[in-house]
């Protein structure tokens, strides 16, 4: 999934931890990745949360890996860009 999303260009919206390993310890390339780490799973609750994130932070994801909880949101400092 996160070799489709790099081809297409696109941001990854997942609440997969295993997408930060495949990240920081196999060094994948992506073109952003979202991580949800949110209590409530809801798709209400998911859906605030990424409209949150886009409504103060839209410049900053592109290439990012971002974490998103109900309290904050969280840029990781390594950042993988498309090739």
């Amino acid at each position: 999934m996160l070799d489709r999303a790099l081809d297409e260009d696109r941001i990854l919206v997942t609440n997969d931890k295993d997408f930060g390993e495949k990240v920081y310890r196999d060094g994948k390339l992506h073109s952003g990745i979202i991580l949800l780490r949110l209590h409530d799973q809801s798709a209400s609750a998911k859906i605030a949360a990424v409209m949150g994130l886009l409504e103060f932070h839209s410049r900053r994801i592109e290439g990012a890996f971002v974490i998103v909880t109900e309290k904050q949101v969280r840029f990781a400092k390594l950042q993988y860009m498309k090739r």
